[in-house]
């Protein structure tokens, strides 16, 4: 059996929860391997939706064990809002079903209000984060003064990593013209939440390791889309961590051989919370009427989505860049009654035609979509559970994709039930 990472093919909110959710039943571990709690998973389970932004989807199933590995940044005060949430529909977090890597980066109120901040200094070049600390907090990882989880455990040391944080952050306040944090309201907050997240701390790579030899399946689970990845996404309009597979390894500590299949999820049609280029978006009619219908709005933002057509274009890029082996298909039902579709094969840029998207963020707004035009269909695909029961135009618009994105289709989502899914290929077998 093989291990089985899941990426977002496009900007996010590819209706990852439910596919993960689905895979989790087959699973032994479900791990968290990069983001905060900005991304939003919604799963629908026997009638009962659970909204996470933190924990691993594999929580809310008796029996899973899941695990925030160290390229999350955590906060530590929104992951006790969340088990305190699910407490209340009925879901118990306890040491048997969440760990926590030693080594995981704390995301703190000043990375909070550092982020707020600046995105509201920011004017008309804002990013369009979602004001989390998000970002903040990977800049202190990156600038080697971050708090990490391991560090609750001895307050009483922790004076001189306090204190290198606060030179930078202070500095920063000050240019803002916003007032200082003092060393003790800092270590006063640490102090607070200590409890809240120690018990679930572990060497997590030390228990990967030990659940892979054992012969246990292990399911990868990606937050934020490819397209927002810090290296490969329409930079500068990106998330502030890596998104792509190959993180699956680098924040969970495992090997890349460990990886083993990379399912990517990918909207029948696209959308993108925020700002940033985005090719065939449809401020229209066409745009508004996949929006009501798909309930585009985000988990944890509330965010309204911008929704275009499918651009099959950028999501072969993403396959290239990811390793994706096999693409889940979501949302296809949002589509019944269109009178035609369309799928962007293609861009013109500056009279020039490109298949792919380029790196610079001025050009990517400059790219046109190049369209083919497909015939819609009439009948509902909602709940369809195998091939006999689509519509013959939506069976051509899947296989089309197919080509045109050079990978195959393994998995078709028709609503958010988690069993309305029609499975060409299990991703958990070699």
């Amino acid at each position: 059996m093989a291990n089985v990472v899941v990426v977002g093919a496009q900007w996010g909110d590819e209706g990852k929860g439910k596919i993960v959710d689905w895979l989790s039943e087959r699973a032994d571990i479900v791990v968290r391997y990069q983001g905060g709690h900005n991304a939003g998973h919604t799963l629908v389970i026997g009638g009962t939706t659970y909204k996470l932004s933190l924990l691993p989807s594999g929580v809310v199933r008796p029996g899973k064990l899941g695990i925030i590995g160290n390229g999350v940044v955590v906060d530590p005060w929104a992951l006790g809002d969340e088990i305190a949430r699910l407490a209340k529909q009925g879901v118990t977090i306890t040491r048997d079903n969440l760990r926590i890597a030693e080594n995981a980066t704390l995301i703190l109120p000043l990375h909070r209000e550092l982020d707020q901040m600046r995105e509201s200094a920011a004017g008309d070049g804002k990013i369009g984060t979602t004001g989390r600390g998000i970002g903040p907090a990977y800049e202190d990882k990156v600038g080697r003064r971050a708090i990490r989880v391991q560090d609750l455990k001895n307050l009483g040391t922790l004076g001189p990593k306090v204190d290198r944080i606060l030179v930078h952050h202070n500095a920063l306040r000050r240019g803002l013209d916003q007032p200082q944090i003092s060393k003790e309201a800092l270590m006063a907050q640490l102090i607070e939440v200590a409890p809240k997240i120690l018990p679930y701390m572990d060497v997590t790579w030390e228990l990967l390791d030990q659940a892979r030899r054992s012969g246990k399946r292990i399911l990868f689970e990606g937050a934020q889309g490819a397209l927002l990845d810090i290296d490969h996404g329409t930079y500068p309009f990106v998330t502030s961590s890596n998104t792509v597979a190959a993180q699956a390894a680098t924040g969970s500590g495992v090997g890349p051989h460990a990886l083993g299949n990379i399912l990517g999820i990918a909207k029948a049609y696209t959308t993108r919370v925020g700002s940033g280029p985005f090719p065939t978006e449809q401020s229209n009619d066409i745009g508004e009427q996949l929006g009501q219908r798909g309930h585009e709005f985000g988990t944890v933002t509330g965010r309204k989505r911008r929704c275009g057509w499918f651009d099959a274009c950028l999501v072969r890029q993403t396959i290239k860049v990811t390793g994706i082996t096999g693409i889940a298909l979501t949302k296809l039902d949002v589509l019944d009654g269109f009178p035609e579709l369309k799928v962007s094969v293609g861009y013109m840029l500056d009279g020039e035609r490109i298949d792919r998207l380029p790196a610079g963020h001025n050009a990517q707004a400059r790219v046109q979509p190049i369209y083919e035009t497909f015939k819609g269909w009439t009948q509902s695909t909602r709940g369809a559970r195998s091939w006999t029961q689509l519509p013959a135009e939506a069976v051509k618009y899947v296989k089309t994709i197919e080509e045109l994105i050079e990978c195959p289709v393994t998995l078709l989502s028709t609503s958010p039930e988690r069993d309305d899914t029609i499975l060409m290929r299990d991703p958990f077998q070699d």
